[in-house]
């Protein structure tokens, strides 16, 4: 089967590289590189306990109450610990839609491909800017209560496409997130750069995609949503 739709992570594949925001990040806050790796490792490897990072995902708890935890759990390399407010603002200060992407994005909707955009949300606000032209649909982890690797956000995604699994193809740079798309029968892309993305589209779909080129994009923080 040819697939039909294409699906798209939001941090790290329509964005910048999170490392190109994090990295300032946490140098402006004079934070500890490895502590944070750490605590990126607890919250989000593929075995993790249920935690404070899954529910601001979900949505189920406030992004106040995240960064007070949050806050508390990262150390600044003198030892103290960062200012809680406006954390996650600051994190996310640089973030940026990457073109190249976008270009990709409108490619597709020439080609008559369906799209949609599956972000887990860090409480930060995107910019929503022409996305209207271009997605069919929007699924935001913190507006339906699941998350990326959970089964039932891939097919939630799929129904208000209304698509069957099998006929999308799903990009993101984390592969715990690619391996739950899999899981529910849609085709997987583990997204490193846009170059390599577009010329596995292009196989995948039988389509021609705009030419792109650019750096490299290799992710060391969260799915910003993610």
């Amino acid at each position: 089967m040819t697939p039909t739709t294409l699906i798209v992570d939001y941090g790290g594949v329509l964005t910048s590289p999170l490392s190109a925001t994090v990295d300032p990040w946490l140098a402006a806050e004079g934070l500890d590189r490895g502590a944070f790796r750490a605590l990126m490792r607890e919250w989000f490897a593929s075995d993790a306990a249920p935690n404070v990072g899954h529910d601001l995902e979900t949505g189920s708890i406030a992004p106040a109450a995240f960064e007070r935890e949050f806050a508390r759990r990262l150390r600044r390399t003198d030892g103290s610990m960062p200012d809680a407010e406006g954390l996650l603002g600051r994190m996310f200060t640089d973030f940026g839609m990457d073109p190249r992407m976008v270009a990709v994005l409108h490619t597709a909707r020439t080609h008559g491909l369906r799209t949609a955009l599956l972000s887990n949300s860090w409480g930060f606000d995107y910019d929503r800017a022409d996305w209207d032209r271009l997605f069919d649909a929007v699924v935001i982890s913190g507006e339906v209560g699941m998350r990326k690797p959970d089964p039932g956000i891939y097919r939630h995604t799929a129904g208000v496409l209304g698509v069957d699994p099998a006929e999308c193809v799903f990009v993101d740079d984390l592969a715990v997130n690619v391996r739950g798309a899999a899981a529910v029968g849609m085709i997987g892309i583990r997204h490193t750069d846009v170059e390599t993305t577009v010329e596995q589209m292009q196989v995948l779909f039988g389509l021609a995609f705009r030419p792109v080129a650019g750096q490299r994009a290799t992710p060391d923080g969260p799915d910003g949503g993610g």
